[in-house]
């Protein structure tokens, strides 16, 4: 039977929900990955950097933006193992200018895809997939990156329905 791992970065804090900022203790993209685990049986992991950026949302913003230029890739609490025993990775994320977070190229980067799945999710207040789909593309050569889901983060606890679709479009459900 085909494994499958949802490897996930989320932010709780201070976050933006459209237009006003807000406190969360769960952040949007973890919420989703709850919901997935929800529909399928799935491993997941968290992916978590070892200096956190701000609480603060215009803090976090700022050094996410400065890790964007200067490409860093943040170094994170912990990492699987392997990944061999996956044939479907879900990497899901919050777009942050616009592509990924830096600490989830750092994950993608540290192992070999080649012969997997990628299926992308991306949460957002509207700027969409950004072009993190083709980021993922050059960070996973040899894998297959499927069309990924943008889901808005402020309607996170009700994108089930959009999720199990997605999930069921992808051989998963």
């Amino acid at each position: 039977m085909a494994k499958t791992l949802i490897a996930y970065f989320s932010r709780a804090d201070e976050n933006y929900f459209g237009g006003a900022m807000r406190y969360v203790k769960v952040g949007n993209t973890e919420i989703v990955c709850s919901l997935m685990k929800e529909l399928i049986d799935a491993d997941s992991f968290k992916i978590e950097m070892k200096e956190p950026y701000s609480p603060v949302y215009m803090t976090c913003i700022e050094e996410a933006k400065k890790d964007l230029r200067s490409n860093a890739r943040p170094e994170l609490v912990s990492m699987p193992e392997s990944i061999d025993g996956y044939d479907t990775i879900i990497v899901a994320y919050p777009n942050y200018w616009g592509t990924m977070p830096m600490a989830v190229f750092t994950f993608l980067e540290a192992f070999d895809f080649s012969g997997k799945t990628i299926l992308p999710l991306c949460t957002n207040e509207g700027s969409g997939m950004g072009s993190s789909e083709r980021d993922i593309r050059r960070a996973c050569p040899g894998a297959t990156v499927k069309s990924g889901l943008s889901v808005t983060g402020s309607a996170a606890a009700n994108s089930k329905e959009a999720v199990s679709r997605w999930l069921s479009a992808n051989g998963l459900l």
